[in-house]
C-alpha cells in the first residue's frame, strides 16, 4: 500500500511524524504537507501565487501552500507513482461537529476524495498521546484493505487524548454541533491600533449519545463517515414547490 500523508499543522508538527512512523511499518508513505501551520484553512487553494516544494532532511516534502494544495500537488506531481490512500493528520486537537467545515486536516482528506482516492482524516483531542491516535488509524487502514470505503465518503477519526490501554474502543458516530462561539477578543497592538483574535471554540450543543462529541467524552475513538456531496436532499421537493410558486 502507498499512502500520501498530509496535515494542516505543518510539515514539522509532531502529529504527522508520529502518524508517518506508524504507517510506514506496513506501507510505503510519503509526507507532503504545508510548510507552516494552516489550521482553519478549510478547502482553500493558492491560485494567484506559484506553489513550491522543498524536500527536507528527513524526506518530508514541504509545500508553501494550504493542506488542499499539498494533497493536490502531491497526487499530481510529487508522489512517486500514484498513492492508494490519503491520510491527513494527526491533527493537534479534535475535529468534531462543525469543525469539519473549517479544518484543514479534513479538507486535505476531502481533496484526496475529490481526486478519486479513498481518504481519512485523523485528529487527537489533545496534544499528548499521538501514538494512540496513530495506532487507531493504522488499525482502521488495515481493515479498509479488506472492506474499502464507499466512493463518495471519507472517514473522520477523532481519538481521545488517552494512553492506548485506557481507550475504551471505537464507535461509529454522527457529527454533533457546537454552541455559537462568542470569544473573539479586541486588543491593541504596540501602536494602539485595534486587532482581533479568535478565542476558544464553542462548547458542545448537540453532543448527546451517538455523536462524535459523546464518544470522545466517554473515552472512545470516534469514526464519522462524511460525504462530499453537500446537497440537502430532504429540501429538494419543498424547494421545488417553493420555486414553482415564484412569478417571473
Amino acid at each position: 500500500m502507498k499512502i500520501l500523508v498530509s496535515n494542516d499543522d505543518g510539515v514539522n508538527a509532531k502529529g504527522i511524524a508520529v502518524l508517518n512512523n506508524e504507517l510506514s511499518q506496513f506501507a510505503k508513505t510519503q509526507v507532503i504537507a504545508p510548510d507552516r501551520n494552516c489550521s482553519g484553512a478549510s478547502n482553500s487553494l493558492t491560485l494567484v501565487n506559484p506553489l513550491r516544494a522543498e524536500t527536507l532532511a528527513n524526506g518530508f516534502i514541504a509545500v508553501n501552500g494550504t493542506p488542499t494544495d499539498s494533497v493536490h500537488v502531491g497526487i499530481s506531481q510529487l508522489f512517486d507513482g500514484s498513492p492508494d490512500l490519503i491520510v491527513a493528520g494527526i491533527n493537534h486537537g479534535a475535529n468534531l461537529g462543525d469543525d469539519v467545515l473549517y479544518s484543514g486536516t479534513v479538507a486535505a482528506a476531502t481533496e484526496g476524495r475529490h481526486m478519486g482516492l479513498p481518504s481519512i482524516a485523523v485528529s487527537l483531542a489533545g496534544n499528548e498521546h499521538f501514538e494512540t491516535a496513530a495506532i487507531v488509524a493504522a488499525k482502521v487502514i488495515k481493515r479498509l484493505v479488506e472492506h474499502p470505503l464507499n466512493a463518495d465518503q471519507i472517514l473522520n477519526i477523532n481519538v481521545p487524548d488517552l494512553p492506548l490501554d485506557q481507550l475504551k474502543g471505537i464507535q461509529v458516530t454522527r457529527l454533533g454541533h457546537r454552541h455559537r462561539a462568542e470569544t473573539m477578543k479586541k486588543v491593541q497592538d504596540p501602536w494602539g491600533r485595534d486587532i482581533y483574535w479568535y478565542g476558544s471554540l464553542g462548547s458542545g450543543l448537540d453532543c448527546g449519545e451517538g455523536t462524535d462529541f459523546y464518544a470522545i467524552n466517554q473515552g472512545y475513538a470516534s469514526i464519522t463517515p462524511l460525504t462530499v456531496d453537500m446537497t440537502a436532499y430532504r429540501s429538494l421537493m419543498p424547494m421545488t414547490e417553493w420555486v414553482n410558486e415564484l412569478k417571473l
